[in-house]
């Protein structure tokens, strides 16, 4: 069964698209609803059929435009009409804007650049579904040395060994530590053990002449940094 074409003889959504993509064109990726922007990368993986409705059912199920780009493979391929190629197209939008957050930070005195070091956070661990640990190593004069994920661990716990993480820094002569792991609950407030570890961390790296910056937390609802709550 063929669905409505326009006069032309096209299906109804080729001249939508037409549309959308003159409109991007036109006035730039702020003029476009999330729906429309989403609908922009399907267009691509999907071609013979109206996207609008699937767009906004992935916003609807996950939130957000990050969110539906960092939602797990699984989870995306429980959609009608999502196949891997959709989920290779999303997932490369998102890799893109990780390493531009990235980009925005390497090479620069971090410190000085700290919303630059929260964007790149947010892009890469805010909307995972398990918790992760990272850290981020600097140099004497606070410019990156390398960001490194130290751990991986389940919905809520991700174990952090203390002696690793130091080891590491002087692996790298590095001379300062920013922490950062996400909560997939969405709320970023700390809990008992995640202070508990921020001072044993601290601790370690003192004596050894490695300051500890932050330790930051990130989740959907926003991030939480420890030196801005006097937990450092």
């Amino acid at each position: 069964m063929g669905g409505f074409k326009e006069a032309s003889g096209q299906p109804h959504f080729m001249g939508h698209r037409e549309r959308l993509r003159q409109k991007f064109r036109d006035s730039g990726p702020t003029a476009l609803h999330d729906y429309e922007l989403l609908e922009l990368i399907l267009f691509r993986a999907i071609p013979r059929r109206d996207t609008k409705p699937l767009a906004k059912d992935l916003l609807k199920r996950f939130g957000s435009f990050a969110e539906v780009l960092a939602a797990p493979d699984h989870l995306l391929l429980e959609f009608a009409g999502i196949g891997p190629s959709v989920v290779t197209e999303l997932k490369l939008i998102h890799a893109a804007a990780a390493e531009f957050a990235h980009g925005q930070v390497k090479e620069r005195p971090v410190l000085s650049s700290w919303k630059a070091v929260l964007d790149h956070c947010r892009t890469s661990m805010a909307f995972n579904d398990i918790e992760q640990f990272r850290v981020i190593f600097l140099d004497k004069k606070n410019a990156l040395i390398t960001d490194e994920v130290q751990q991986t661990g389940t919905v809520d716990h991700t174990p952090v060994y203390i002696r690793e993480v130091i080891k590491r820094a002087l692996e790298l002569s590095a001379t300062a530590l920013i922490m950062v792991h996400n909560h997939p609950s969405g709320d970023p407030t700390p809990s008992r053990a995640d202070i508990d570890m921020t001072k044993q961390v601290a601790e370690a790296a003192e004596p050894l002449g490695i300051s500890i910056h932050d330790h930051i937390i990130v989740a959907r609802n926003g991030h939480t940094s420890f030196r801005g709550l006097g937990l450092l």
